[in-house]
């Protein structure tokens, strides 16, 4: 549940917030957006987080994967989103390739807050991103780092699969996770995880970490916008649920996605690796 001021508003939320609200167990939802209406929508059901994500190359544009995303096209969808100035905290996709090295994370970083209207930037990578999140930390640019089931690497790991079943890739996921946070990251995202590796990482972690398909006991939970109003095309995967059927509306199912996620009823154990 969300906290108005004296005056009724909804209060921002922000870093410190989310923080606050993983020390509470209080849980933390999160949806992508990408356009002013959608925002409105979701600020008014309570979303804590709203993710411009690069995900919009595959519901917006009908893409195969996310990789020909541009930073432009970023730009703009979180300018829209940003327009309705929402308080829920904006986070935005950093786009294949926009983040190689330091000076171009610094830089396209800084678009993304300085024309996008961004709060937070994501970036997908391992603990060989240490610097880059180091740097985008002391310019002052907030970064949630992007674990597990990376899909702008999709061709380098062969697919959307789960990942850190093994013992191996297990133990570098959560040493890439201790490497992030020391290198300044704010938030950590797990996707296609397993329960109990994301559980050791969400606990191991003074981070708030939000799951796609990483179980319940993450300390927030998000989901493709599309996947959770059950208008992608085709069978949505196996961590999303269509909340339409019990919400009956637009709202409806924004609402019941809010407090699906607060109770602890989402993801249930069929939405999980």
């Amino acid at each position: 549940m969300y906290t108005a001021n004296a005056e009724g508003q909804r209060k921002p939320v922000t870093i410190a917030s989310l923080v606050e609200m993983k020390q509470r167990g209080q849980k933390i939802s999160c949806l992508t957006v990408y356009d002013y209406s959608f925002t409105v929508a979701l600020d008014q059901a309570g979303v804590d987080v709203m993710l411009v994500g690069d995900s919009l190359g595959m519901v917006m544009q009908g893409r195969e994967t996310t990789l020909p995303v541009t930073m432009e096209e970023i730009i703009y969808h979180c300018r829209c989103v940003a327009s309705a100035r929402p308080a829920g905290l904006l986070m935005a996709d950093m786009p294949f390739m926009s983040h190689g090295t330091v000076a171009d994370a610094l830089h396209n970083a800084g678009r993304l807050m300085k024309e996008g209207g961004a709060r937070i930037v994501k970036l997908e990578g391992t603990g060989e991103q240490a610097e880059v999140v180091t740097q985008l930390a002391g310019a002052g640019i907030p970064v949630c780092a992007h674990l597990g089931l990376r899909p702008q690497a999709v061709h380098k790991v062969g697919g959307y699969r789960v990942q850190g079943r093994d013992e191996s890739s297990a133990r570098a996921m959560v040493e890439d996770a201790r490497v992030l946070e020391h290198a300044g990251a704010d938030m950590l995202l797990l996707e296609c995880v397993p329960v109990a590796l994301a559980a050791e990482i969400a606990r191991g972690t003074q981070l708030p970490v939000i799951g796609i398909g990483a179980g319940p006991d993450c300390d927030g939970q998000i989901l493709v916008l599309q996947d959770m109003l059950g208008l992608t095309p085709g069978k949505i995967p196996r961590f999303a649920k269509n909340f339409m059927p019990e919400g009956g509306s637009i709202h409806g199912a924004l609402q019941a996605y809010v407090k699906a996620v607060a109770d602890g009823t989402f993801p249930a154990s069929e939405h999980c690796f």
